[in-house]
């Protein structure tokens, strides 16, 4: 019995065994070799050296189950050299994997290039089989973003090797720095060959608000918006779209920054060259409002000629502040060429010259001196406009209103609505204006005042108006007179109002006639003496005397005072003409 007894306490270890089998370098982790022992219907059992054999399953064997025979030799991997059955525990699997990664290891290095096939996807990006399974990110798989990856699986592809980590088992691929790399050879070959107004094809790659990236197959150019059509277009959506396989004309290349400036309209002619023969000067076009803005209105002739309608040529007679007012986007028009700059690319048009002048037509009805009648319709500070003709208005300025006043203001003697009579004086048909008369319906009393009065007469009048200088006296007629302080009294005056008052009745002498200052100089002095002895009569170019040049200040201070009175004139003097 005692020949039986196991000493389980002193049992060599399964290293000792290899140590005295000679297999003393045989390690885990490691690949080892082996002799199938024997096959059957579950797998093999492979002998690899140690006192029990290890088993494989037939799962594992794969495709090698039909050929593996008895006595055959096999490389497997070392995971336990006893497992909880105190047999070796082996793989064939991982074999393979240690070897592929020990080959990877060995020959290649990041940086360099490896083929493999993608075989599946997983979060972040696509799994690569290059002898071990390998990432690639999703941001690595091409140029761009990928809308999906599954239309990648089962490809063959080279990729770069970004990462190796044999400890990790991990190997980090890209396949964009090689379609980068080769894009940028392709760029450098391709703007050797670009040549400024050839013509390339390409593709229609992406669309923007400014234009278009045009594919020339191998770089990207840009087609300006400005550069697609001749005509006016909002977005480059109007003339290409994405995927569009178009041809070009290189416009510019830049091999320093790496630019092409592509264009389209120049591949069929700028049709601003013969503008000048299709649009002469005074050519009746018809065309299409394609834009209208506040000082005037675009109108197309033809794709890529447009010409301007100014505000200012809209109408003869009507004063257009917007030209929204009359035109308005989409309407057909017919125009006249008023001008044409092929040099900036510029028509005028005019809208009114296409119906007859109505000025022309008026200066020849309406020549210098003729008498009109028209209603105020509208006025200014400096003048009043009267109704000749339809949208026609002539303007009386407030110094052709009156020959006795001084008129400041329009509303002193007219109202919107009132119905006047006017003499033409002029008709500008170039600047469209009409100027217009009241006091030229009259002769100017002025120019015989001195058959009227002379120095000397005793006349009545009434006062209109008091200044600090003296008191205007209306007289018959309208034309006012001058009392100067000195001569209201032949006592001292103090102030004006102490002698006369606004709307007083007056008996005076004439003591100076001005037909240049358009003034009479009264005194109220020696009214009842003998006119002949107490003043001389005094002809042109003679003194005046102390009155005369009383009179010349008073004038001065009137001018100076713009004929104000010093107090309130009563409700019936507000009709009373002002000096």
């Amino acid at each position: 019995m005692s020949n039986n007894h196991i000493d389980l306490e002193n049992m060599s270890s399964m290293e000792d065994l290899l140590q005295q089998s000679g297999n003393a370098d045989i390690n885990e982790d490691k690949i080892v070799n082996g002799r199938v022992a024997e096959k059957n219907d579950k797998g093999i059992l492979l002998d690899i050296g140690f006192k029990a054999e290890a088993f494989i399953d037939k799962a594992e064997l794969g495709e090698k189950w039909d050929t593996v025979k008895t006595g055959d030799m096999l490389e497997v991997y070392l995971e336990q050299m006893e497992d909880e059955e105190n047999v070796p525990s082996v793989s064939l699997h991982k074999a393979e994997l240690q070897k592929s990664w020990d080959s990877i290891e060995q020959n290649y290095k990041e940086g360099d290039l490896i083929k493999g096939t993608i075989k599946s996807r997983v979060k972040g990006g696509l799994i690569v089989d290059v002898g071990v399974e390998a990432f690639l990110p999703g941001s690595q798989v091409d140029l761009g973003a990928v809308r999906n990856l599954d239309d990648f699986l089962g490809k063959e592809e080279e990729f770069k090797i970004l990462k190796i980590s044999a400890e990790r088992r991990n190997i980090v691929l890209s396949r964009r720095e090689l379609l980068e790399a080769e894009r940028a050879k392709q760029r450098a070959t391709l703007l050797d060959e670009l040549v400024p107004k050839t013509i390339r094809r390409g593709v229609v790659k992406n669309i923007t608000e400014f234009g278009a990236f045009v594919d020339l197959n191998g770089m990207d150019g840009l087609l300006h918006i400005t550069d697609m059509s001749w005509k006016r277009i909002s977005h480059p959506s109007e003339v290409v779209h994405v995927g569009q396989e178009l041809e070009v004309m290189i416009l510019d290349v830049d091999k320093e920054r790496q630019r092409v400036s592509l264009g389209l309209k120049q591949k069929d002619g700028n049709p601003w060259d013969t503008v000048d023969v299709k649009y002469p000067k005074g050519s009746r076009v018809k065309g299409r409002v394609v834009n209208v803005m506040p000082y005037g209105a675009f109108v197309e002739l033809e794709e890529g000629i447009e010409g301007l309608v100014h505000v200012s040529e809209m109408s003869w007679t009507k004063k257009v502040n917007k030209a929204s007012d009359v035109l308005k986007e989409g309407d057909e028009v017919e125009a006249v060429v008023l001008e044409v700059s092929k040099e900036n690319r510029k028509i005028s048009l005019g809208l009114r010259q296409c119906q007859e002048n109505p000025w022309k037509v008026i200066k020849e009805r309406f020549p210098k001196g003729t008498r009109i009648k028209g209603v105020v319709r509208n006025m200014t500070g400096y003048g009043a406009f009267v109704q000749i003709q339809d949208d026609i208005d002539g303007m009386i300025h407030v110094s052709d209103m009156s020959w006795i006043r001084k008129v400041n203001n329009p509303s002193e003697i007219l109202h919107k609505g009132m119905e006047v009579e006017a003499v033409i004086l002029e008709v500008d048909d170039v600047n469209q204006r009409i100027s217009l008369s009241m006091k030229k319906l009259t002769d100017d009393p002025w120019q015989t005042i001195q058959n009227k009065y002379k120095v000397g007469d005793i006349v009545e009048g009434k006062v209109t108006k008091l200044a600090s200088f003296g008191a205007f006296v209306e007289l018959e007629g309208g034309i006012d007179g001058l009392i100067h302080i000195s001569e209201l009294s032949d006592d001292h005056v103090a102030r004006v109002k102490d002698a006369v008052n606004i709307g007083d009745t007056v008996r005076a002498r004439v003591k100076n006639i001005s037909t240049e200052e358009r003034r009479i100089g009264l005194s109220l002095r020696d009214v009842d003496g003998d006119a002949a002895g107490a003043v001389t009569r005094t002809e042109p170019g003679e003194a005046l005397g102390d009155f005369g040049s009383a009179l010349s200040d008073a004038i001065s201070a009137s001018k100076e005072e713009e004929a104000a009175p010093a107090e309130p004139a009563p409700a019936e003097a507000e009709k009373a003409p002002e000096a």
